[in-house]
């Protein structure tokens, strides 16, 4: 079987016939705080994952700053609280013990969080790994998809019975995934999607972020009906510590930075910026009553040409289609232990 998922040009996807832009009064250059300004989210409980960190510590600074009270999931609690502090985020922000590669700290994390709260209005899935050297988790699956996608998943299994009660005492609820213009690198690898056969970092960084946007797909077809939509997102390029595994020289080559480290890169966004699209998907009105779908620069993006550029934005086909999200589903379910949901 193909890696990326065909699509009928007669009549194409649902999902891929709504990739179509909104209007939105947002664009590229916008920032966190602009796309949240004059909000008031007092009495919202947020999760962001990474939320000490990069876009993820933008992302709770303006969630805080509008008045939500945000769940701050860290494998490394203590570093996280010190962060939040030195941002001045420790008032609204909270944080979580969790172990995104690690299903069973998912679940003592859902459970802790289930135990103490009675509703979730926002799930922002923005913590992930990127090129890293290969890594195995759990039965021996590869660590980009382990990290980035099956954590993740499992953790908006746990969680869903609190965003549907959240979108039945305020009518809805969102789930808001990071992906990446990476996803373009390939679909889901069917054949030896663990790279069981030879290792390349960016083909699993690739894969990962498909993963992402297959997610929420499949996740806003069974969530609609009780007002749990779920969009994925390209947040935009970015330096942060999402880079920490790549070394000086691969950046420089990539003509992402100089020789001192600083961004030298055409088009590159600052984390406040990076985090505007996130919480544009979490926030905004003109995405009342839609979802599966894949969002950049605070707009729905259009679908790409597969042999278009990378960084030339859209979203590939294979990765908003809803027969290869159903069967990633199926397949993460089988893999996690994760409690079905919308059944």
């Amino acid at each position: 079987m193909s890696n990326h998922a065909t699509n009928d040009p007669a009549t194409g996807s649902t999902a891929n016939s709504l990739q179509q832009p909104l209007g939105s009064p947002f664009s590229a250059a916008s920032t966190a705080r602009e796309v949240l300004a004059g909000r008031d989210l007092s009495g919202t409980t947020a999760v962001v994952t990474g939320g000490y960190s990069g876009l993820g510590l933008a992302t709770t600074l303006a969630l805080t700053a509008a008045g939500a009270r945000v769940l701050v999931p860290a494998r490394r609690p203590d570093v996280a609280r010190t962060a939040l502090g030195a941002a001045g985020a420790t008032d609204g922000a909270e944080v979580v013990p969790m172990d995104l590669a690690d299903p069973g700290s998912v679940r003592s994390a859902a459970a802790l969080i289930r135990e103490r709260f009675d509703r979730l209005d926002l799930l922002m899935a923005v913590a992930g790994v990127m090129a890293t050297p290969e890594r195995r988790f759990g039965p021996g699956w590869e660590g980009q998809l382990a990290v980035n996608h099956f954590g993740h998943f499992a953790l908006a299994c746990e969680l869903h019975p609190l965003l549907v009660a959240a979108a039945a005492a305020t009518g809805g609820a969102r789930v808001v995934v990071s992906s990446s213009a990476g996803h373009a690198l390939t679909g889901i690898r069917w054949h030896d999607p663990h790279f069981r056969t030879g290792y390349d970092k960016w083909l699993a960084y690739g894969q990962a972020k498909t993963a992402n946007a297959l997610f929420a797909v499949h996740l806003d077809a069974l969530g609609r009906e009780d007002g749990v939509r779920a969009f994925a997102l390209h947040p935009g390029r970015i330096i942060t510590g999402l880079q920490r595994e790549m070394t000086r020289r691969e950046q420089v080559d990539r003509g992402w930075v100089n020789e001192r480290g600083e961004v030298v890169g055409a088009g590159f966004k600052s984390p406040e910026q990076g985090a505007a699209t996130g919480l544009w998907a979490a926030v905004s009105p003109l995405l009342d009553g839609r979802g599966g779908l894949y969002l950049e620069d605070c707009e729905v993006a259009r679908t790409s040409a597969p042999d278009s550029p990378v960084d030339d934005g859209g979203v590939r086909d294979h990765a908003v289609d809803p027969e290869q999200a159903a069967r990633l589903w199926e397949a993460s379910l089988a893999a996690t232990g994760a409690p079905p949901i919308g059944r």
